[in-house]
This record gives C-alpha cells, structure tokens and sequence, in this order.
C-alpha cells in the first residue's frame, strides 16, 4: 500500500489520529449523525485505531466501543475493549459475551489489494458481506451500519440486501477519500430486527 503524505494525512498526525481515515468517518458523522453519546459500537477493521479513537470520543464515558482486527492495537482509550481475530471466524456469541448488543456497527476492513480490479472488488464484497452479517446479528431495533466497499459489478446486489433490513441506504464518497479510489462507503440507518 503506497503512503501518501497529503492534507488529511498531516492533519491526522496533527490531530492526533494514527491514519487520515478517520476524516472518513468524521464527515459521514458531520452529515448524518449516527453516533452519539452512550452508544456501543462494534468496530471491525479497527487497525489502526483512528475509527477506535474517534467513536470513543463521540459515544463519551457511559458508551463502549468493541474493536476487532488482526493486527494488535495499544493505547486504547478507557471506554474501547479489543478483541484480536479474525472477522471470518469470529462468532456473534463471542461478541455478544462482551456486549449484548450494539447501536451501530462500523466497518473500515480492506482486503490487501492485488492490483487486479476484480478480485480486489470481490475480496471487499466478501468483507462488506461479512460486516453485514454480524450486523444483522448484533444490532438493535434502529441501529445503524456504515462499511467501506470496494464499488464493482456486485455492488448494487449488496445495496439491495442492505435495503431488505434498514429503512435508510446511502452511497457516501467522503471528500477525504481520494478521487481515484474505487471505495465507498455505505450508510444504513433504521434497522429492522
């Protein structure tokens, strides 16, 4: 993956955040306001922590954020436990045994890219399928889903699905995402159990 040292990546660093990805995050939040205080977030792709530190800022000292990724992560704030494993293989009872159930699922999971537009699509939709999944299962009546995908010909079957279980679907390119990346984000709000 090739550093890119722009404005959202120094401003990151000013502000204190591991990774110019938060600012993804922080303007799907500025216009839709799905995180609030006293909220429990499950977090998927957590490395490395800008997404963690920013919920755990909004959600304050009476919310919980749950991280999971691969990748180790230190420093985390007071009200964010982590757990170190593989999306694919963990259970929505592991989950579950941490935090019953959650407001809102977020997901920034990539797949390492090959280069070859397909695959790297269907590696994404796979991710994206996979943070749907533990949605569907984790979250509360109303709860909300935000999760990067990698756009492609299986795209609008994905949106299709996220529709069947969330009264509010939205394509959101964020301004911080480069104009060359394939990326989007994908926005759900209302869940219906």
């Amino acid at each position: 993956m090739k550093k890119i040292q722009d404005f959202y990546f120094k401003k990151a660093k000013k502000e204190g955040f591991p990774a110019r990805s938060v600012y993804k995050l922080k303007e799907a939040q500025e216009r839709y306001g799905f995180l609030s205080q006293g909220q429990r977030v499950l977090e998927l792709g957590a490395y490395p922590g800008s997404w963690t530190k920013y919920s755990a800022q909004l959600v304050g000292g009476k919310g919980r954020v749950v991280a999971v990724d691969l990748e180790a992560m230190g420093n985390l704030p007071g009200n964010v436990s982590f757990l170190r494993a593989d999306i694919f293989e963990v259970d929505p009872l592991t989950l579950k045994g941490i935090l019953s159930a959650f407001d809102v699922v977020l997901s920034d999971m990539a797949p390492k890219t090959s280069g070859v537009k397909e695959a790297d699509h269907l590696r994404s939709i796979a991710l994206a399928e996979r943070a749907f999944y533990l949605a569907v299962e984790l979250l509360n009546a109303g709860g909300s889903f935000f999760c990067k995908i990698f756009q492609g010909r299986d795209f609008p079957g994905f949106i299709k699905r996220c529709k069947i279980h969330f009264r509010f679907v939205k394509v959101v390119k964020p301004k911080s995402s480069r104009s060359e990346s394939v990326e989007a984000f994908v926005l759900c709000t209302g869940f219906r159990q």
